[in-house]
């Protein structure tokens, strides 16, 4: 079966003039995706590329009359997020294809067939094909395109065009979680998340190695961060934390004192968690009176029920929003406050701290940078630098804390000291290592 016989097998059969419109419209959709399930195993990927646009774009163009409409027939007037829906479960199923074939260049020819057509225009007068082309224009503007143009994110430059490119992670991990969207959309979101994860975590330790290194002669790997070489003091800050008080000891440490408690008792126990030995005293103690005053009005007429694994999770999420945005569309009172007074890596640190003692909190906290992202998109990249700051920092953070990447400072031999390691990083060198299955943050 090709294109053209899919498109008039369809045709008008499908026109909603009886009850079974629904099935009509589900019978046509999956045949839309068995045509294309098929011919991307026995044709080549150019071929289907051809296909898919004679299916969506094609059609549209013809100049013959508003009833040959092809698989637009199978859509009433009413039917564009129905149509849209079926538009991204079909490309997602090619790049799913391609992604696992390593046919990554056909991916990005995918997205250029919306990017490069331009449709002719028409008379004012409204016909169904005029309709048509409308839910085409409005799925290139809409955020959908804009979701499935980072997928070519992982064949370009990230450093190239608007910031958030650099952060496509977060935003495809939003993908994957987000129900709505087709499950091959939220499978291809999610192995892409964690290829660009990978690499990021992959560069950071080459990046490290290379730049320690004492050999003149060696090629300098690129520095993934935009924080230039100031990345390799801040990384051993970071890193100096390890050993008996190290972030997890602690964690590990919180877990087993607060076992049994009841949830009023567990929240005061986790706000003295929260900020043992965490610096800025000033800014501490207004972000711990502020945290205080949402958690203990935060189900009260529970606070006599025993913590658990659901208790921990809910708390958890809930001081995430806290500290990030609370309503997914704008940045929470105290994250704007951290920022605003130069904190970062004081906001980064208390995250990853509800992070060690809640895995499962893990995604939640990558939604909510994702939505911050989305907001501060809508920026000029110079108004936003704390922001993306921050974000580098938290990149980094939890490479070192929360990955399958162990990271040690040791000291060079010969190097004698007369101060505390912390005031004098220059004598120490950062190692990196793969951790044991027994210490990886799943």
């Amino acid at each position: 079966m090709t294109a053209n016989s899919l498109l008039y097998s369809q045709g008008d059969q499908y026109l909603p003039k009886s009850r079974k419109k629904q099935q009509n419209l589900q019978d046509a959709q999956d045949k839309i995706y068995s045509f294309l399930l098929g011919i991307i195993k026995s044709k080549q990927a150019e071929d289907v590329l051809s296909e898919f646009r004679r299916l969506f774009i094609d059609c549209l163009e013809s100049q013959s009359s508003s009833r040959s409409l092809g698989i637009y027939g199978a859509f009433s007037e009413n039917d564009e997020q129905e149509f849209r829906y079926t538009l991204k479960r079909c490309c997602y199923i090619l790049i799913n294809n391609w992604e696992s074939h390593r046919k990554y260049k056909y991916i990005n020819d995918l997205v250029n067939i919306f990017t490069d057509y331009k449709f002719a225009t028409e008379s004012k007068v409204v016909s169904r094909k005029n309709i048509y082309r409308s839910w085409l224009v409005k799925f290139l503007n809409s955020d959908d395109y804009q979701e499935l143009k980072l997928f070519v994110n992982r064949y370009e430059e990230q450093t190239k065009g608007p910031w958030v490119n650099r952060y496509s992670s977060y935003l495809l991990l939003a993908q994957s979680l987000n129900q709505d969207n087709p499950r091959e959309q939220q499978e291809a979101a999610r192995r892409m998340s964690r290829v660009l994860k990978d690499k990021f975590k992959f560069d950071l330790a080459m990046y490290i190695a290379r730049s320690q290194s004492g050999s003149t002669n060696l090629c300098r790997s690129k520095n993934p961060t935009i924080l230039g070489d100031n990345v390799i003091r801040l990384i051993k800050a970071i890193v100096i934390r390890k050993g008996v008080f190290s972030y997890e000891n602690i964690a590990n440490i919180f877990i087993k004192q607060t076992q049994n408690q009841c949830l009023k008792e567990f929240k005061i126990s986790l706000q003295k968690y929260l900020f043992f030995s965490v610096q800025q005293k000033e800014i501490t103690e207004a972000l711990k009176q502020q945290l205080l005053e949402q958690l203990s009005s935060w189900k009260e007429d529970n606070h006599t029920e025993t913590i658990n694994k659901d208790w921990l999770l809910r708390i958890c999420n809930k001081l995430v929003d806290s500290l990030t945005t609370e309503n997914g569309r704008e940045p929470s009172s105290l994250f704007v406050m951290l920022l605003s007074q130069g904190n970062p890596l004081t906001l980064v640190v208390i995250l990853l701290k509800i992070i060690l003692i809640s895995r499962n909190s893990r995604s939640h906290l990558e939604l909510r940078i994702a939505e911050l992202i989305r907001y501060y998109n809508n920026y000029p990249e110079a108004e936003c630098y704390w922001v993306i700051n921050f974000i580098e920092i938290f990149n980094i953070t939890f490479a070192i804390y929360a990955e399958n990447v162990e990271y040690n400072l040791i000291r060079m031999k010969g190097e004698e000291l007369a101060v505390q390691p912390q005031y004098h990083l220059d004598s120490y060198r950062v190692f990196s290592q793969l951790k044991s299955e027994k210490s990886k943050l799943a």
